[in-house]
C-alpha cells in the first residue's frame, strides 16, 4: 500500500471516482519457530491459501475438497465486516460497521465456514481492516447508514485523527500514521475507546473460531497502538501478520512491527519478479536474509497478492510459466511462510469478483484457483514433508536452470530456459522410486498418477525437463512405475468427514463393487483422511455405476445423496476418480 507506484495508482483512482479505494494487500501465516512470530499453524503446515473475494460458502467447500487434502495450514478470507456498496473489489476495504454483513456472506455463513475449515484441518485468518473507515456517505451492504466521520453506534467525529488530508510525505511519520490513506477516515488508534472498539470486533471474530488476523494497512498505525489493541484481545496469542511495506528512506519500517507478530516481506516478491523476468535464477542460491530481508521466522512471503498483481509490482498469472515456477521455488525454498494468492481473471483493475464471490467451479467464470493448480498445490505437500531441513546439493547452469535438495527429504529442479534440460541430478534422497508431483498426484496405495523417477543408491536420477517446467520429488510421495502389465481397474478417492467409529465404503453395479449390496461394499482406507481411498480390479473398457456410503460402528448405513456416479475403465487399464461426498 505504501510504494510510490501504489500511491500514484490510488491517486488516479481517487480522481476518477467518488468512492475511493480501500487499503488492500495480503500476507501469509507463519509458524512460530523463534523471534517474535506467533501462533503456529496446526501440525507442521505453514502455507496459507488466500482466497481473495471468495464467498464464505465457497471457501467452506474448498477447505473440505482441496485445502485440507493438499495440506494447507491456513486459509485467509477477505474482510468479513459490513462495507460500502459497489461491485469493485476494493469496496471490501471500506468498513461501514463491524457487523459480519459483507457481500461474501452473513454471520451464519461465516461461522459455518470456520467450523467446516477446522474440520478439514485448516485454520482461518481474517483480513482485518482497522486503520480506517469508509469515505463519503451512503448505506452499507448490511443496511447501515453512514457519513464520513460518523458511523452510528460505532464512531463519531472525535474518534478520528485531526489531520483530514491525504498522506503526502512518506518520510514524515506523523503524516503517514495520522493523516488519511487516500482520504479514508483515519481512526485515532491512540484513543482507548477506539482501541476497545477494534478489539471488540476482533474478539467477536475469535468467538466464531477465527485463529488469527491479517492487519491491513498496519504501517499507517503505530506499532505501539497495535500492541495496545492486541493487549485487549481475549486471545493475546492469536496469530498476527501485518501489512508493512518496505520503502527505502521512509519513516516507518517493517522491523518496528515484529514485536506484534509477523510482517509481510514485499521485497521477496518484487525481487522474484526481477530475477525471473530479467536476471538469472542462479542468483537465488542465498535468497532470503542474505538479501537484507527480515529474519525467516518473522517473514510472510508471496509471489503475488491482489494489490501487486494489479499494478505489476510482482509476477501474476498473466506471466505464464514464470509465475508457476516462481510459486514452485517459493514453496520449496526455506524462507518465510508462503502465501498462495487465489483470485480471478481481470482486465479492469477495479473489477470485483465474479458472481459476487460465489465460485461455482474452479476454472470457470474467471476464477483462477491457483491454490489448486497441480504444480502449486502439490508443492504444499512437498513443503510439509521437508520442513526443518536445509538446502543441499545446489546446482545451476549459471543462468536459468537450477536444482536443489531439502536435506534427505526432497529435491526440486527448475528449467526456466527456452529449451529442454537433460541431466543426471545428484540428491541426498534415499534410494527408491518417487512420484514427480509436478506431473502426477501421489496416491494412497503408494502409486502415482503420472511420471515417476527412480533414485539410485548413489542418490542420483536422470530426467529431461521441458522448457518452462520443473520436477519435484519428496519422501512420502513414492511411486509405482507404470508398466504394460499393470492390472486394470478403478482407484477411488472421496473427500468425506466422519466421526469416531464411522468408515466410508464404495458400492456399485459390478460384482467387484458388491452389486449394490451394502454388505458387499468395498472398504476405503482413511490413511490420507479426509480423503478415503481404495482400488478395485475391473476389466479394461468396463463402464460402471457407483456411489459412496458411510457405515457406523453399529452397522447402520447412510448413502450419499444424488444420482449414481458413472465411470469407465480405459483401455490403458486404470481410471482414477476424485470425488467429494454429497
Amino acid at each position: 500500500m505504501d510504494t510510490p507506484r501504489r500511491r500514484r495508482r490510488l491517486t488516479r483512482i481517487l480522481a476518477a471516482a467518488t468512492l475511493v479505494l480501500g487499503a488492500g494487500g495480503f500476507g501469509v501465516a507463519q509458524i512460530a519457530t523463534g523471534g517474535d512470530a506467533f501462533a503456529a499453524p496446526p501440525g507442521q503446515k505453514d502455507v496459507t491459501a488466500v482466497m481473495f473475494e471468495w464467498s464464505f460458502a465457497s471457501i467452506a467447500r474448498e477447505c473440505t475438497s482441496t485445502l485440507g487434502p493438499l495440506g494447507y495450514g491456513y486459509v485467509q478470507v477477505s474482510p468479513p465486516m459490513e462495507h460500502i456498496q459497489g461491485s469493485q473489489w476494493w469496496t471490501s476495504y471500506q468498513p461501514v460497521s463491524y457487523r459480519i454483513a459483507g457481500r461474501l456472506g452473513d454471520r451464519a455463513a461465516f461461522a459455518n465456514m470456520v467450523n467446516t475449515c477446522h474440520a478439514a484441518g485448516v485454520k482461518v485468518i481474517a483480513d482485518t481492516v482497522i486503520n480506517h473507515m469508509a469515505a463519503a456517505s451512503g448505506t452499507g451492504t448490511g443496511g447501515s447508514s453512514y457519513t464520513k466521520y460518523n458511523y452510528p453506534g460505532i464512531y463519531s467525529d472525535a474518534d478520528f485523527h485531526s489531520c483530514r488530508t491525504a498522506i503526502s510525505d512518506y518520510t514524515n511519520r506523523g503524516n503517514v500514521q495520522d493523516c488519511e490513506l487516500v482520504n479514508l477516515s483515519d481512526l485515532n488508534t491512540g484513543s482507548d475507546y477506539v482501541r476497545g472498539r477494534i478489539a471488540g470486533y476482533m474478539n467477536d471474530l475469535a468467538s466464531l473460531g477465527v485463529d488469527g488476523f491479517r492487519i491491513d494497512a498496519a504501517k499507517h498505525m503505530s506499532a505501539a497502538d497495535l500492541a495496545a489493541i492486541r493487549s485487549k484481545l481475549s486471545n493475546t496469542g492469536a496469530y498476527w501478520k501485518q501489512e508493512v511495506i518496505f520503502g527505502s528512506g521512509e519513516a516507518v519500517q517493517p522491523t518496528e512491527y515484529t514485536g506484534n507478530g509477523d510482517v509481510q516481506e514485499f521485497r521477496f516478491a518484487r525481487d522474484l519478479k526481477r530475477v525471473f523476468l530479467n536476471e538469472n535464477l542462479a542468483y537465488l542460491s542465498n535468497f532470503g536474509t542474505a538479501w537484507g530481508y527480515l529474519p525467516s521466522d518473522q517473514a510472510s512471503v508471496f509471489v503475488d497478492n491482489h494489490d501487486t498483481e494489479r499494478v505489476g509490482d510482482t509476477l501474476s498469472y498473466k506471466n505464464g510459466s514464470a509465475y508457476t515456477l516462481a510459486q514452485v521455488f517459493t514453496l520449496a525454498w526455506p524462507y518465510g511462510a508462503p502465501d498462495i494468492n487465489s483470485g480471478y481473471e481481470f482486465s479492469n483493475h477495479d473489477a470485483g469478483p465474479p458472481n459476487n464471490g460465489a465460485v461455482n467451479a474452479c476454472y470457470s467464470d474467471g476464477w483462477k484457483c491457483q491454490h489448486a493448480w497441480r504444480q502449486i498445490g502439490n508443492m504444499v505437500g512437498f513443503r510439509n514433508a521437508v520442513r526443518g531441513t536445509a538446502v543441499t546439493n545446489w546446482w545451476s547452469n549459471g543462468a536459468d536452470q537450477i536444482a536443489f535438495g531439502r536435506g534427505n527429504k526432497g529435491y526440486v529442479a527448475i528449467n526456466h530456459e527456452g529449451s529442454s534440460l537433460t541431466r543426471t541430478f545428484q540428491t541426498s534422497l534415499p534410494a527408491g522410486t518417487y512420484c514427480d508431483v509436478q506431473h502426477g498426484n501421489p496416491t494412497g496405495n503408494g502409486g502415482c498418477t503420472g511420471t515417476t523417477y527412480t533414485v539410485s543408491s548413489a542418490g542420483q536420477f536422470t530426467a529431461t525437463i521441458a522448457a518452462g517446467d520443473a520436477v519435484a520429488l519428496y519422501v512420502g510421495a513414492s511411486g509405482v512405475t507404470p508398466t504394460s502389465t499393470t492390472a486394470s481397474g478403478a482407484t477411488f478417492g472421496v473427500t468425506a468427514t466422519t466421526t469416531v467409529g464411522q468408515n466410508i465404503f464404495v458400492v456399485g453395479n459390478q460384482a467387484a463393487l458388491g452389486n449394490w449390496a451394502p454388505a458387499g461394499a468395498v472398504a476405503l482406507s482413511a490413511a490420507t483422511y479426509p480423503i478415503w481411498r481404495g482400488t478395485v480390479s475391473l476389466p479394461a473398457g468396463t463402464s460402471f455405476e457407483y456411489k459412496y456410503l458411510r457405515k457406523n460402528a453399529d452397522g447402520t448405513v447412510t448413502w450419499e445423496s444424488g444420482a449414481n456416479r458413472t465411470a469407465t475403465v480405459p483401455a490403458g487399464g486404470q481410471v482414477t476418480l476424485s470425488d467429494t461426498w454429497r
